[in-house]
């Protein structure tokens, strides 16, 4: 398998998400499980088999498009009985779509629709349309970003959170 080197982790803060393969990657609900659980700690195949309840070979087909993709990257590779064993990691801690298009959008979306689908607890979900100065516009954006971003995590073993946050000027004309 190869992909992009990866940056260390600890300054992996913000992976931009831009090219074809990065989308088609994120379109599909198992590779953003597979996300989700290695924000946090290095897996292997066989481990992410079993905590995502999972077939190994569907799990190995996922990582290489993530890792292809430039979404995960191998932290250490060990030699297991004859064989080689690889233990995978998120790249970045968050990801920022950076000009998408709208079928890279559309596939994104619902991905996130379908995880959203199978929260075992109640989840959130908000529309509002505001009319806001450019400056007061960026204020928010920043602002939410921030709040996103500083966030402290509670401990391993507390269930993980999928959190999207969406916002766009909306195309002149309509209100």
């Amino acid at each position: 398998m190869t992909g992009p080197e990866p940056p260390d982790h600890a300054d992996a803060g913000v992976l931009d998400i831009s090219t074809p393969e990065q989308f088609a990657a994120l379109a599909h609900p198992l590779r953003q499980r597979l996300l989700f659980a290695l924000t946090h700690e290095a897996a292997t195949i066989s481990q992410l088999a079993v905590r995502l309840g999972t077939a190994k070979g569907s799990v190995a087909h996922h990582l290489k498009t993530l890792h292809t993709a430039g979404l995960v990257h191998i932290t250490e590779t060990r030699k297991v009985r004859g064989g080689t064993e690889h233990y995978y990691r998120r790249t970045g801690r968050r990801l920022r779509v950076a000009e998408p298009r709208a079928a890279d959008r559309a596939a994104l979306l619902n991905a996130v629709a379908q995880e959203v689908d199978r929260s075992p607890e109640e989840h959130l979900l908000t529309l509002r349309h505001l009319r806001l100065t450019p400056q007061r516009a960026r204020r928010l954006r920043e602002t939410l970003a921030e709040l996103v971003d500083s966030t402290e995590e509670d401990a391993a073993d507390q269930p993980v959170h999928g959190v999207l946050v969406v916002m766009y000027e909306q195309e002149r004309g309509q209100s």
